[in-house]
């Protein structure tokens, strides 16, 4: 059973029922989407969560209404210096959060370009946020990515994370927002995802 997570519903609105899949609205941000998702692997067994959504591109990095998979998310839990945290010994930060390598390693082998993103709490709308993120290794942003492959870490669940690109990160009045291509972007690398993992659990199976 595969556990599919947006944060909002009109990012899946378009998606006809398939077997198999069990699908989560999150709720928008990483507060929200970290516990529901943590109370639904808590609550039931899951081969696979697929993160699914709309997000910003970092310039030069992807078009408005292309497909992406996201192999890494990091999460800005660090002094506003930029500098680590101070904390106890044997305390450690966990900022980074990975999708599955062998899915990885599946979906960009049909044509959808592998990204890094960044998670936040408030969106980008100036250029120079936007250039501090991707200074930092940041290709894409959203608000929910780091959330669903914490938790998913955590419980030992496998994950990955596709979107579909909406605008670019930056200053609101030149970033191309257009919800629509982001959704039709994250049609094809959803509906090429679940037809991937349809197809390795059928092999998996015989």
């Amino acid at each position: 059973m595969i556990l599919l997570v947006c944060a909002v519903a009109q990012e899946l609105d378009w998606l006809g029922p398939r077997a198999g899949v069990e699908t989560l609205v999150s709720g928008i941000g990483p507060v929200d989407t970290a516990s529901r998702v943590t109370r639904a692997l808590a609550a039931k067994s899951y081969d696979m969560v697929v993160n699914a959504g709309i997000a910003g591109a970092f310039d030069g990095v992807a078009h408005v209404g292309d497909g992406v998979v996201v192999g890494e998310e990091i999460y800005e839990l660090q002094q506003e210096t930029g500098a680590p945290l101070a904390l106890p010994p044997n305390n450690l930060v966990f900022d980074r959060a990975r999708s599955d390598s062998q899915l990885i390693e599946a979906i960009t082998s049909l044509g959808f370009p592998l990204v890094r993103g960044v998670t936040v709490s408030t969106v980008t709308a100036t250029d120079a946020t936007a250039k501090r993120l991707h200074a930092r290794g940041a290709e894409i942003e959203s608000m929910e990515g780091f959330a669903v492959l914490r938790a998913a870490q955590i419980a030992n669940v496998p994950a990955i994370e596709v979107r579909g690109i909406s605008n670019i990160v930056g200053d609101r009045e030149k970033s191309g927002w257009d919800l629509d291509a982001g959704i039709q972007g994250l049609r094809r690398v959803l509906n090429a995802t679940l037809d991937l993992l349809y197809t390795m659990a059928h092999a998996d199976s015989d």
